[in-house]
């Protein structure tokens, strides 16, 4: 979707400036909300596309001014609003006011480290050759879909080359739409980084010897003309 998080080649925010002694939580709330997030996400209600979905479905004024540790708060209450997990008025009440919903999976602690530590793999055995290979010049599609997408808005309709090409993956625009409840879609597709000029991207204006490297999904790539 065409939400504010896409902000990737727009003007108007100012210069990044990160801080090199930046703490990983600057209050202990943060903390503790790394920690509902990891745990409830342990528990199989949604995926990790469907998390980042939620937070680009946040409205801009929220996104814009709840800070990063925010985002995920706001986005784990809509989360469970809609799996029936919790009700507004509990969160109004700041605790349980109806019988807890049973969960398939309970996590506990050392599951969640094992897990992270773990990791999960989203590459996937081909059923199909790949579409493209390196060298070949691709536009991505002009797409503006009302779900998920990880098509950054900046690269849509401009021509690129690929530059990698990383197997058969998850794609994260289908995973995320799988609906609450149901048996998540992971249908694969070839994955591949795809690199366009700056000057492809924002013309003569751009800085030069600018290029952005972007991966980018099968079902987002055409052949360029």
């Amino acid at each position: 979707m065409n939400g504010i998080h896409d902000m990737g080649g727009m003007h108007g925010f100012g210069p990044v400036a990160p801080d090199p002694r930046e703490p990983l939580f600057h209050a202990p709330w943060e903390r503790r909300t790394l920690g509902l997030v990891l745990a409830m996400g342990a528990t199989g209600q949604w995926n990790l596309d469907q998390t980042r979905a939620t937070r680009e479905r946040l409205p801009p004024l929220v996104y814009l001014g709840a800070g990063y540790y925010g985002i995920w708060e706001r986005a784990l209450e809509r989360l469970m609003i809609e799996r029936g997990l919790v009700t507004e008025a509990e969160l109004d009440a700041g605790r349980p006011l109806t019988p807890a919903k049973p969960l398939a999976r309970v996590p506990d602690a050392p599951a969640i480290a094992a897990a992270l530590a773990r990791g999960t793999p989203t590459e996937r055995p081909a059923t199909a050759p790949a579409r493209f290979a390196i060298g070949d010049r691709v536009r991505a599609r002009n797409l503006h879909p009302s779900g998920h997408t990880r098509l950054p808005r900046y690269v849509r309709g401009h021509v690129g080359a690929i530059v990698q090409v990383h197997g058969v993956h998850v794609f994260a625009d289908r995973h995320a739409a799988s609906p609450p409840g149901a048996r998540f879609d992971e249908a694969p597709e070839w994955l591949y980084t795809v690199e366009f000029d700056g000057t492809e991207l924002w013309g003569p204006d751009a800085e030069p010897g600018t290029a952005v490297s972007v991966e980018a999904w099968e079902p987002s790539l055409e052949p360029a003309s």
